[in-house]
C-alpha cells in the first residue's frame, strides 16, 4: 500500500513538473503567434526589411553550412577513426564554441581578422576586408555552428562497424575511397541530422554576427538582427512577424533532426540496410 502511494505521489509530482516546464516553454512561443492576427503577421513578415533579412540569412547560413560540412566531415571522420596524440585536445577545441558566449566569439573573430587584428595587416595588404561584410556573417555563423555538426558527425562515424571499414581496406580501397564510398553513406543519417542542427544554429546566430559583421540593412542584417532592430525601434509587429518565421524554421529543422535520429535508432532495419548497401557496393569499392 505504501509503495503504491509513493508511486502515485511521484507520478503526480513528475506530471506537475512536466506540465509546468511545458507551459514555461510553450507560452512564449505561442505568444509570438497569438499577439497579432495571422494576416497582420503575414503582412509584416513580407515587408521589404523582413524579405531582405530573410535573403541574407538564407544565403549566408547555407554558405556557412556548406563550409562546415565540407571541412567538418573529414575532420570528424579522423577524430572518430584515427588514434593520434592530442586527439582529446583537438576535440575540445572544436567543441569550445558551444560554451563560449556569442559576443566573445564575435570579439575573438574581430581580434583575429579585423583591421587591427592578428591577421588584419596581412589581409589589408592583400586588399581583403572582412569585418562588416557578408563574409564576416558567414564566418560568425560557421564558428558558432561548427561544433553542432562535428559532434554529431563524430558520433555517426563511431557507430559504424569497424569491420566494414577494415573489409574495405582488405579489398584494396585506400583511405579516401573507404571514407567516401563506405563511411559517408553508412553515416549519412547522422551527418544529415548534424547538418540540420548546424543550420538551425547558424540561422539563429545573433551575438557573434553583430560584433563581427554589424547590422547593415540588405548586407549583414540577418533575421535575428532584424528582430532586434524592429523591437528596439518600436516596431513590435515586425519583430513578432520575423520571430514567427524563425520559430517555424527552427521547428521544421528540429522535426527533421528527430526523424533522422529515429531512423538511426532502428537497429534491425539500419543494420540490414547497412549490410545490404555494403554487399552491393563492395566490388565497386575495390574497383
Amino acid at each position: 500500500m505504501r509503495a503504491a502511494t509513493w508511486r502515485w505521489s511521484w507520478a503526480i509530482v513528475a506530471g506537475a513538473m512536466t506540465a509546468a516546464l511545458l507551459l514555461f516553454v510553450a507560452l512564449p512561443i505561442l505568444a509570438i503567434f497569438l499577439r497579432l492576427p495571422a494576416e497582420r503577421l503575414v503582412g509584416a513578415a513580407s515587408s521589404p526589411g523582413a524579405v531582405q533579412a530573410l535573403g541574407v540569412s538564407l544565403k549566408t547560413s547555407l554558405i556557412a553550412l556548406a563550409v562546415i560540412v565540407l571541412t567538418g566531415t573529414p575532420a570528424a571522420y579522423a577524430l572518430a577513426v584515427w588514434r593520434f596524440p592530442g586527439r582529446p585536445v583537438v576535440e575540445t577545441l572544436l567543441e569550445l564554441p558551444l560554451v563560449l558566449p556569442p559576443a566573445v566569439a564575435g570579439l575573438g573573430l574581430f581580434a583575429a581578422f579585423g583591421r587591427a587584428g592578428l591577421l588584419g595587416g596581412a589581409l589589408r595588404a592583400a586588399g581583403v576586408e572582412i569585418p562588416f561584410t557578408q563574409v564576416a556573417v558567414v564566418m560568425a555563423q560557421a564558428f558558432v555552428a561548427l561544433p553542432f555538426y562535428v559532434r554529431q558527425a563524430v558520433a555517426a562515424f563511431r557507430s559504424i562497424d569497424p569491420e566494414l571499414l577494415g573489409a574495405s581496406r582488405t579489398l584494396g580501397a585506400g583511405p579516401g575511397k573507404t571514407f567516401l564510398r563506405v563511411a559517408v553513406p553508412l553515416a549519412a543519417p547522422g551527418l544529415a541530422a548534424g547538418a540540420a542542427l548546424a543550420w538551425a544554429r547558424a540561422l539563429g546566430e545573433f551575438g557573434a554576427t553583430i560584433m563581427f559583421a554589424g547590422s547593415l540593412p540588405g548586407r549583414t542584417t540577418t533575421l535575428p538582427l532584424a528582430v532586434y532592430a524592429d523591437f528596439s525601434g518600436g516596431d513590435l509587429e515586425g519583430a513578432l512577424a520575423i520571430s514567427a518565421l524563425l520559430v517555424a524554421a527552427s521547428a521544421g529543422l528540429l522535426v527533421a533532426v528527430k526523424l533522422l535520429a529515429r531512423r538511426r535508432q532502428e537497429p534491425d532495419d539500419g543494420l540490414d540496410e547497412g549490410r545490404d548497401g555494403w554487399a552491393s557496393t563492395s566490388t565497386s569499392v575495390a574497383a
